[in-house]
């Protein structure tokens, strides 16, 4: 059962916590960044079983999945009617897809005759309705069966009752959202708080300027848990203890799906010898934006180098990408804010790092999974809103800097944090302990993760 932490339990002695760093700043913090709540779940091991069990995993596909919110696309890849994307989980197909009335529909990717698939291939596309490439069996964009070629050998099929299978579809923030079961939950109650929490970022308004898609040797749960804890930065990225305040970082259980952690930057972490000083901190704040941002300069007497690096980059973002950001606080420039949304994505809502992640089994196999991040920029002011980026897919060997556009430092970033996976996903097999154990708060997400799918799992 949860327990709410008492301060002692997760603040190191001598170290200023993130929100003694966060009440510094020049500007006050947001009411929902002032939010603290962690839990402690326990701190029993976690058997490896569950990261390389076939038998677990198809259990995942019986239970969880057919039964979570998981998100499809984004609005702005099906902007017309017509317009259409596939999603795949496991075996399962959905055409997530604008009709004519421009409603967001999702229909299961089967024709109702002999089960072809109606769509494959490209994710992407447009059409004025779905038609079977086996035997021509149609439906329009709102799922009604209009054409079956020699009707008149079918004299026992009623259109009524050929209509396409239809799930459940939820809209947040820019975000579509799927559910197989017709029963679940609505969105909104899902994802609480994330909207309270995402009020002041505005998501319906951001584009997808870089999609990068990264194969990789690890269960999917494996995948996303190397992302939602900051203990591996001292080890994993050693060249981020400059300015990145890890050990520190604050871990929040905010709802049934929904966690998050936040990592102040600008303040050296508390692994180095000596902290830099606020000059030297300034020399390294610029990841994520190295080859658009110009340096910061040095500010008035006694400004820390948070307030003058979110001052340069509210500034300069704003200008290389057409947006106001005046009425955003240091925190929300400058700090890595993670949430995560069970069971598979991530999203970072600050401007430094604006992604989301998605992570997927590939297939059935429990050894292996697909790393998706979308780079998510502020759509400009004034103009037209940017087209969505394609997809570059990457091999599980291929570096991140292949990319085009994406920053040099930040593959870097990425390579380390995949590079693990493997090792962590062979040492499953090898392990003669057969378990992992958890640091009680600074891995508490991981066990939250977990504990999520156990409920699932139990129905």
């Amino acid at each position: 059962m949860a327990q709410t932490l008492s301060e002692e339990a997760y603040r190191k002695p001598d170290n200023p916590t993130t929100q003694d760093i966060l009440h510094r700043d020049g500007r006050p913090v947001h009411p929902v960044f002032e939010v603290e709540a962690p839990k402690f779940l326990g701190d029993e091991d976690i058997d490896f079983a569950r990261y390389t069990s076939r038998e677990f995993m198809e259990r995942e596909f019986t239970h969880l999945w057919p039964r979570v919110w998981q998100w499809a696309c984004r609005e702005e890849h099906i902007p017309e009617p017509g317009d259409y994307y596939l999603y795949e989980i496991g075996r399962k197909s959905v055409i997530v897809l604008r009709d004519n009335e421009d409603r967001i529909r999702a229909y299961v990717n089967s024709c109702l005759h002999r089960g072809t698939k109606l769509r494959s291939g490209h994710r992407e596309g447009s059409t004025a309705q779905l038609s079977c490439p086996f035997h021509g069996w149609t439906w329009s964009l709102e799922g009604e069966l209009t054409k079956v070629p020699c009707a008149w050998d079918a004299p026992h099929i009623r259109d009524r009752d050929f209509r396409l299978p239809e799930l459940k579809v939820g809209l947040w923030g820019g975000f579509v959202f799927i559910n197989f079961d017709r029963d679940a939950p609505p969105l909104e109650e899902y994802i609480d708080p994330l909207p309270e929490h995402f009020l002041n970022f505005d998501m319906e308004n951001r584009f997808v300027e870089i999609h990068i898609e990264k194969e990789l040797f690890c269960n999917w749960k494996a995948a996303k848990e190397a992302f939602i804890e900051n203990y591996h930065t001292q080890t994993t990225h050693p060249e981020l203890l400059a300015a990145a305040y890890d050990e520190p970082t604050q871990y929040d259980i905010l709802g049934k799906h929904v966690s998050r952690f936040l990592n102040a930057f600008g303040v050296s972490s508390p692994h180095l010898d000596k902290p830099l000083t606020e000059r030297e901190l300034l020399d390294t704040m610029l990841v994520g934006d190295r080859d658009k941002l110009v340096k910061a300069s040095a500010g008035e007497d006694g400004e820390t180098a948070r307030t003058i690096m979110a001052r340069t980059l509210r500034a300069a973002l704003g200008e290389a990408y057409g947006n106001d950001l005046s009425r955003f606080t240091d925190t929300e420039i400058i700090d890595v804010s993670q949430y995560g949304l069970f069971p598979n994505m991530i999203i970072y809502p600050q401007f430094t790092l604006p992604v989301a992640y998605r992570f997927r089994p590939i297939g059935r196999d429990p050894d292996r999974s697909l790393f998706e991040l979308m780079m998510l920029r502020q759509v400009p002011d004034d103009g037209p809103r940017p087209e969505p980026a394609e997809p570059v897919r990457l091999k599980e060997d291929e570096s991140f800097s292949k990319v085009p556009g994406f920053d040099r430092t930040l593959a870097h970033v990425f390579d380390q944090d995949t590079d693990n996976v493997r090792a962590q996903q062979e040492g499953f097999y090898a392990s003669e302990k057969g378990a992992q154990t958890l640091l009680n708060y600074q891995e508490v997400r991981v066990r939250y993760l977990e504990q999520t799918v156990d409920e699932y799992l139990a129905g």
